[in-house]
């Protein structure tokens, strides 16, 4: 039996690390062999990849180049580690997938969403993720917290008009997807943010 696949999407600053790690939780509770991985990243390759996405040294890094670092990664990632998981009957977790291209590639850096829809299917065919969480604060609140975290990377470096650029292209994808997406209010307290996850992985396990 396949196993199912679960991203977590969100800007900088909405939890993303805590939350997952929550979730990861609970469906082993509820009894889930689940795999947490993330993107971009991986695998080894994947990896290197990502060092090299957010390193500050390139800041000034052409959007297309960018574009194709990032589903380079995804190709690797999907071929060792997310489909074989799939396949092994696993639940897979990742942090981000392909809806984080088009929110920062196509919403923060203008890309156009037909050139990043024909990378996708490229690289994926029609796989998707099964559920998407999005962890959803204001850009302001966001970077707040981000910078509390110690040195930036390269897109923490961005402006605040760019994550909400970002953040308005992923609110539309999930009006676009609703069947998959859950939008979670992440600038409540941990607490309130955890018990709307946990209601909507008991409704998603039924």
């Amino acid at each position: 039996m396949m196993g199912l696949f679960i991203t977590v999407e969100g800007i900088e600053g909405v939890g993303k690390t805590t939350n997952i790690d929550f979730i990861h939780r609970q469906l082993s509770a509820a009894g889930k062999d689940v795999l947490l991985t993330r993107e971009p990243g991986g695998t080894p390759l994947g990896e290197a990849i990502r060092e090299l996405l957010l390193d500050p040294q390139y800041a000034g890094m052409d959007a297309c180049c960018e574009l194709q670092l990032v589903f380079a990664a995804r190709a690797e990632h999907l071929a060792r580690v997310i489909r074989p998981a799939l396949a092994r009957g696993q639940w897979v977790l990742c942090d981000r997938f392909t809806d984080a291209t088009y929110a920062y590639q196509g919403g923060g850096r203008g890309l156009d969403s037909v050139i990043i829809a024909s990378l996708e299917t490229l690289v994926q065919g029609d796989f998707r993720p099964d559920l998407t969480l999005l962890l959803d604060v204001p850009a302001s609140i966001g970077l707040a917290r981000a910078g509390k975290r110690g040195a930036l990377d390269r897109f923490e470096l961005e402006q605040e008009a760019f994550f909400e650029r970002v953040r308005t292209r992923y609110l539309d994808l999930a009006r676009e997807h609703a069947n998959r997406y859950r939008v979670i209010d992440a600038a409540q307290t941990l607490e309130a943010v955890q018990d709307e996850i946990a209601a909507v992985l008991a409704g998603f396990l039924r």
